[in-house]
């Protein structure tokens, strides 16, 4: 069995939790064209992540082998994921049918890996009751329901600059930053003061 503890006392909204650790640990998996690779590309590289990532604990990813049928779920979650985490964001490409495409994704993959409570006198959790790779997705979304459970749940999102796309965890006063880095928000400023300039013949 694997876990994500919930019902901890209220966290700080600029603080980053184990829950949030774990989601972001998955979704920064994807190739971005500036040097991170695909982890989830067969297989094999899954097995390898798994083993590498101190995301889930207890010894459980070391012991895992993934086949390529489950790095392709596990791109389907994480995808779906990152759609959501860039509504997050309120980047535009990604409402709409994207949007509703993914939440139905996620509704699926919560039947597929449900969730158990478990009460103990230090606390509840909650947690997947299945092993192998099915309980590391489980432990991804009990992650993000009892992220989602503080009410901070949006400050959790997918850089804006494309292709970048990393998950961050937004940590502004008033919840309002749009991308990962410094260096990603002046990305875009550059290409739309670019585009500006095309469209307005150089002026």
């Amino acid at each position: 069995m694997v876990s994500a503890a919930a019902g901890s006392p209220k966290h700080s909204p600029r603080a980053v939790t184990a829950a949030v650790e774990t989601v972001l640990a998955f979704v920064n998996t994807r190739a971005d064209g500036s040097g991170r690779l695909e982890s989830f590309g067969d297989g094999g590289s899954f097995t390898a992540w798994l083993a590498e990532s101190g995301a889930f604990g207890g010894g459980l990813a070391g012991e895992l082998v993934a086949t390529d049928a489950d790095a392709a779920a596990a791109r389907e979650l994480r995808d779906a994921l990152v759609t959501v985490l860039l509504a997050h964001s309120g980047d535009e490409e990604g409402l709409g049918e994207p949007l509703r495409r993914a939440e139905r994704h996620l509704r699926r993959a919560g039947s597929l890996y449900p969730l158990a409570t478990v009460v103990t006198a230090d606390g509840v959790e909650l947690a997947s009751p299945q092993a192998g790779v099915e309980g590391v997705f489980g432990t991804v979304l009990a992650a993000v329901t009892t992220f989602a459970q503080s009410g901070d749940w949006g400050r959790v999102k997918a850089c804006r600059n494309p292709p970048c796309h990393f998950g961050f965890f937004d940590r502004t006063r008033n919840g309002a930053g749009l991308y990962c880095s410094p260096g990603c928000g002046s990305q875009v400023s550059m290409r739309n003061y670019r585009r500006r300039q095309r469209e307005g013949g150089g002026e």
